[in-house]
């Protein structure tokens, strides 16, 4: 029972951090919160058999929502750093490991902490 707690609460704090780069960028429609709805559910089970991975939910649900919205709308978050060439997304580095940053792979840069593209007013995306 003492696991439970820790668990809802990196459940928790990963869907708040994702529903902030979402609102920040405005894509955080009804159809778009499920999708972070969806991503909690299974990320909910991943940790329930691997509870050493608490502390990866919030980096995993990030790239979870992402692969869904490039499924469904397109890449997202898109690049506020790179001003030429294609638009691209942003990736989630560490793929797999706590304190996960949205990075920009094309130029090589971390951009802002998974939950902090808000901070970065004025730039694209």
């Amino acid at each position: 029972m003492d696991d439970v707690q820790p668990l809802e609460q990196a459940l928790h704090a990963a869907r708040a951090l994702v529903l902030a780069d979402l609102a920040a960028r405005d894509v955080a429609h009804a159809d778009v919160v499920s999708l972070v709805e969806d991503a909690v559910t299974q990320r909910r089970w991943w940790v329930e058999q691997w509870p050493e991975g608490t502390e990866y939910v919030a980096g995993l649900v990030a790239q979870d929502v992402q692969d869904a919205l490039l499924e469904r709308y397109g890449r997202w978050p898109l690049c506020p750093v790179c001003d030429a060439g294609d638009p691209h997304a942003l990736d989630v580095e560490p793929e797999l490991g706590p304190d996960p940053h949205w990075v920009c792979g094309k130029a090589g840069v971390s951009v802002a902490p998974v939950g902090g593209l808000g901070g970065l007013s004025g730039l694209g995306g």
